[in-house]
């Protein structure tokens, strides 16, 4: 939360920080929910091969647009110096972890089982601001948080569509994605690097290395081979995932930086209930089965409460 002005009526003081808190929710909510649909139609629909090639493409235009703002003085954010790296610590293995996950379980996983596996952010991020931020929540938010992991396990155990791979990348994105939260709200601190410094030296830092992972695993291969580059379509989409990947990563920064990182997952989850319906309907890789509805429902239910 930030501090008002010491001479501020309470009322003023709190009205935009509220405001702030609301639409930095709203924002992350809406950029988070339409990066999912896009990246599922590149990545399915389409079937480009390249999970760490399209995160490469996030990265690189979450530079190139924070470093132009800079040069034109829109934002600012510290030069790089040697302690950058060690102020940044864990973040940019969590980040490039958060985004290759991502990816990957995205085009494993049908839409509807991908958002409620990644409900397990929520309950791995209250632990971990537990642990590392020393806060506390009621046992009502806890309660609650308990039927969503409840209402997963019932809908990934049946799960007719099951893939092994993928649900271990969705696991995995949940781990990266509720530390990346925490350390985020740790070290966005405005006298250090603030919200952009933290975003534009990780993206820096992590670039080169996947680029390396690309290379090495075969990854970029199997992009410059992608038989739809000449395809307009492809390409518009391709860049469209681009420049959301920079939104998503700023509106999640923005977003635990007026709120807590527990309050950041739990509006992407709720986020997760739209492209999960939408997902059953127009995804095309969803498989029906009465128990599996079920676990989603009470996923659902249970988020709606917390």
């Amino acid at each position: 939360m930030t501090v008002e002005g010491a001479g501020a009526e309470p009322g003023a003081a709190r009205l935009p920080s509220r405001l702030a808190r609301l639409l930095s929710a709203l924002f992350y909510g809406t950029c988070s929910f339409l990066i999912v649909l896009v990246n599922k139609a590149l990545l399915t629909t389409y079937g480009f091969p390249s999970p760490i090639v399209l995160g490469i493409g996030q990265m690189a235009a979450t530079i190139m647009i924070l470093y132009v703002s800079k040069l034109n003085k829109i934002i600012h954010f510290p030069d790089f110096d040697k302690k950058i790296p060690v102020k940044l610590f864990p973040l940019p293995l969590l980040y490039v972890g958060n985004h290759i996950s991502g990816l990957s379980s995205t085009r494993k996983l049908s839409l509807p089982m991908f958002t409620v596996l990644r409900k397990f952010t929520i309950p791995l991020t209250l632990l971990l601001e537990t642990l590392i931020l020393g806060k506390q929540y009621s046992l009502h938010i806890i309660a609650s948080v308990f039927a969503i992991i409840l209402g997963a396990f019932i809908a990934a155990g049946s799960d007719l569509a099951f893939n092994l791979e993928g649900y271990v990348f969705v696991f995995l994105n949940d781990v990266f994605t509720a530390a990346n939260g925490v350390y985020t709200k740790q070290k966005m601190d405005p006298k250090e690097l603030g919200k952009y410094g933290v975003l534009f030296y990780n993206a820096c830092f992590m670039i080169v290395p996947t680029l390396i992972i690309s290379v090495s695993t075969g990854d970029l291969q199997q992009a410059t081979e992608f038989n739809q580059w000449k395809n307009v379509l492809f390409i518009m989409q391709f860049l469209l995932s681009c420049f959301l990947g920079f939104l998503l990563m700023y509106s999640t920064v923005l977003c635990s930086y007026y709120n807590s990182a527990l309050t950041t997952a739990v509006v992407g989850a709720i986020k997760n209930v739209s492209v999960a319906y939408i997902g059953m309907l127009l995804g095309g890789d969803y498989i029906f089965s009465v128990l599996n509805f079920v676990g989603l429902n009470i996923c659902t239910g249970a988020q709606a409460e917390s």
